[in-house]
């Protein structure tokens, strides 16, 4: 029933670019409540996220609402899976997930009928 087909590296590529763009989004807002942002470069939100990659502080962590503390680990669980052949694959049933999902929430791991039994068994 799963229609679909795999990612193009250049799908690939655009999904990487927009959780990179989110995953700065939350390390630059860190940053701002910290009063750590130095407006003065250009490319400091960058290496904030580098840092942020390097050194998985606790303080870092801490910062973070827990929505926010979540999104990250999924985003980074996304790049990860991005670096292999899971990208884009459910991993509880292991079908195609569809491209109309993945363009509202890239960093899911699971297709639409596998979350809705996530959430309803953790309900």
């Amino acid at each position: 029933q799963v229609k679909g087909e795999m990612l193009t590296k250049k799908e690939k590529h655009a999904y990487q670019k927009t959780l990179l763009a989110q995953k700065e989004k939350i390390v630059r807002k860190l940053s701002q409540l910290n009063n750590e942002s130095k407006e003065v470069e250009t490319g400091i939100a960058q290496d904030v996220v580098d840092k942020a990659e390097s050194s998985y502080t606790k303080e870092f962590l801490l910062s973070l609402s827990n929505a926010e503390r979540e999104q990250l680990a999924l985003i980074d669980d996304a790049l990860r899976r991005l670096k292999t052949k899971e990208f884009g694959i459910c991993q509880m049933c292991a079908k195609i997930i569809g491209k109309k999902r993945l363009g509202a929430l890239p960093w899911t791991s699971y297709c639409i009928d596998c979350q809705q039994k996530k959430e309803e068994g953790s309900a």
